[in-house]
């Protein structure tokens, strides 16, 4: 009967790691689909200005951004080289309508939770070249649309004399 008897040695068995490249490949796959890299695609060339200071946007949830600048190489034979404003991916066909900006900030406002609609902010990314004309009939459309809260967009760098 001694001969069936097995001695306990305490070691426990090996884990079975077959299956960790499957579940690190399921889990890499899911953050590819699910991850969005950028929301706007740019038609408009913008170079934004240097300012000496800046300070960064604390949510950028409620950031509304607002481009103005030379469309790109391959919308300049259906827009022409003069300076557009560009509304999240539809490039304004003419500077003097704005009413388009109404609609866009309307949809933006609706976006947002009602909390937050207060704290809203436009940001204007404008070239360095464009004339200070269409942003200021930018920003007169913005007062219109009661979105008071403006930024400008800018690169860090010091004042040229």
């Amino acid at each position: 009967m001694a001969k069936f008897i097995k001695e306990n040695k305490g070691e426990l068995p090996q884990m079975n790691t077959s299956s960790l490249p499957d579940i690190v490949f399921i889990i890499l796959m899911f953050f590819m689909v699910c991850t969005s890299m950028r929301q706007n695609e740019t038609k408009v060339r913008v170079r934004t200005p240097q300012a000496s200071e800046i300070a960064k946007l604390d949510r950028k949830d409620l950031a509304t951004y607002i481009y103005i600048g030379t469309p790109s190489q391959q919308y300049q034979k259906e827009y022409g080289t003069d300076s557009r404003i560009q509304l999240n991916d539809v490039i304004c066909k003419d500077n003097s309508d704005l009413s388009p900006i109404r609609d866009f900030i309307a949809s933006e406002r609706e976006k947002i939770s009602e909390v937050d609609r207060p704290f809203m902010q436009v940001n204007i990314k404008a070239d360095q070249d464009t004339r200070m004309g269409i942003i200021t009939d930018v920003k007169q459309e913005l007062r219109r649309c009661s979105a008071l809260k403006i930024m400008y967009g800018a690169r860090k760098g010091g004042v040229q004399k």
